[in-house]
């Protein structure tokens, strides 16, 4: 059964690879070949620093810039501004924090959908339309990763707090020399999760890029494919499926270890 169930998911995959190493006209004859094509210099190439007509010959190279850059502001910003509201929580004594906690957490029952206009206009308002600002700042706030550091918080012993204050650490210190520390394996969970999150998103993008230039790629893909078989290029559609998987599957595989001790770290 294990073995069946990763065909069924690798398969697609090793279709879609082979999808992208044939020309256009194999793909459109069906049915295609098992094997690898001939045709996998040429296609990546085109893909990578030529520019497909569909996106305004905008290569797949700068999508993938584009998302990469998008898909790091997001996972780098959650997580900064995450294990700072959580920290403030959590160790400092200030009034009605409890109350901007329920107030952080009550986000989680909102709908994208309740809060995407109104932070549309606020990015018009702020001339943010059509760039990385745009595409990163709405997104960076995280009730999630808020709620799970402050847990994790909590399990710090108040003895390491104390003796910390005692050795003379102050708040700043207390946060970078032991917390961070310990927070890596927390730290580079997330990182994983809000990098495929924000490598995936497509709505937020759709209504703040109206350049093709600024497009990320999995907007481009929607663009490349028409109603007609006959105007799609296929294979580069294929071939820029391939490379928009790529990124996830490394950061996954590199990050794996971490990944995983992060998972038990939070379930304990």
């Amino acid at each position: 059964m294990l073995i069946l169930g990763i065909l069924i998911v690798a398969f697609p995959i090793y279709y879609t690879f082979v999808a992208s190493t044939q020309t256009l006209q194999t793909i459109l004859k069906p049915p295609l070949p098992l094997l690898p094509g001939d045709q996998v210099w040429n296609n990546y190439s085109e893909a990578l620093f030529g520019g497909v007509g569909r996106i305004g010959g905008v290569s797949v190279g700068r999508l993938l810039l584009n998302t990469t850059i998008m898909a790091l502001g997001i996972a780098v910003g959650k997580i900064f501004i995450s294990i700072l509201s959580a920290y403030a929580i959590v160790f400092f004594r200030f009034p009605l924090r409890m109350v901007f906690f329920w107030l952080i957490f009550i986000t989680l029952m909102l709908p994208v959908e309740v809060r995407i206009l109104p932070t549309y206009k606020v990015m018009v308002d702020l001339g943010m339309i059509d760039t990385y600002a745009g595409l990163i700042i709405p997104l960076i706030a995280s009730a999630t990763a808020t709620l799970l550091f402050r847990q994790f918080f909590m399990t710090i012993p108040g003895e390491l707090v104390e003796a910390a204050r005692v050795d003379g650490a102050g708040p700043w210190r207390f946060f970078f020399d032991i917390l961070l520390p310990l927070s890596r394996t927390n730290i580079a969970a997330l990182f994983v999760i809000l990098f495929i999150y924000g490598w995936t998103q497509y709505l937020w993008p759709l209504l703040v890029t109206n350049s093709n230039d600024m497009n990320t790629i999995v907007i481009a893909l929607r663009k490349m494919v028409s109603f007609a078989d006959a105007d799609t290029q296929w294979h580069l559609v294929m071939v820029t499926a391939m490379l928009a998987i790529l990124p996830p599957i490394l950061i996954v595989v590199l990050m794996q270890r971490w990944f995983v001790r992060g998972l038990v770290d939070t379930e304990k």
